[in-house]
């Protein structure tokens, strides 16, 4: 059986697969795309200039002032409209590589809060016991801490100690 039987990768996806499933390697793809893009639309503006110079320039016998100008007008046009769609493909080229490594690290954030409420759920269902508060039942005595219902001034007293 010779080896042109037998396909490369059992899935021609396969790479491809690889490749969506890591950020930096879609990135690097993407790039690989882009430049293809920049580069076409660079040879495109070169030629969009060459050929309105060519259009407008030719003139027929008779033309009134501006006839070149609109022959040329739907050739331009359909150049003009092309180059504004690979502009706008490769902003999408662009976005699509950082929305690619935000998804990744959304997915991450997810599982540091998923974890975060898994643990405060643990807590609120088990709470660790605590010692009990202290009775302030001594009438007599000042708390340290007063707070708000706690004398402003020394003529707040009231017939308890001054310092």
């Amino acid at each position: 059986m010779s080896t042109e039987d037998k396909p490369f990768f059992n899935d021609p996806n396969a790479a491809l697969r690889e490749i969506a499933q890591n950020p930096a390697a879609y990135a690097h793809y993407l790039a690989d795309f882009h430049r293809v893009v920049l580069d076409m639309a660079a040879k495109l503006e070169v030629l969009q200039r060459e050929t309105r110079v060519h259009c407008r320039g030719t003139r027929v016998e008779g033309d009134k002032m501006g006839q070149a100008f609109l022959r040329s007008f739907p050739v331009e046009k359909s150049l003009n409209d092309v180059i504004k769609h690979l502009k706008g493909v490769t902003s999408g080229l662009e976005k699509s590589a950082h929305k690619r490594h935000a998804h990744d690290e959304k997915v991450k954030e997810v599982k540091k809060q998923r974890k975060e409420k898994e643990l405060l759920k643990e807590r609120k269902n088990n709470p660790p016991l605590q010692a009990a508060p202290e009775n302030p039942g001594q009438q007599g005595a000042q708390s340290p801490d007063m707070g708000y219902g706690g004398p402003a001034s020394i003529y707040d007293l009231r017939g308890r100690e001054s310092a």
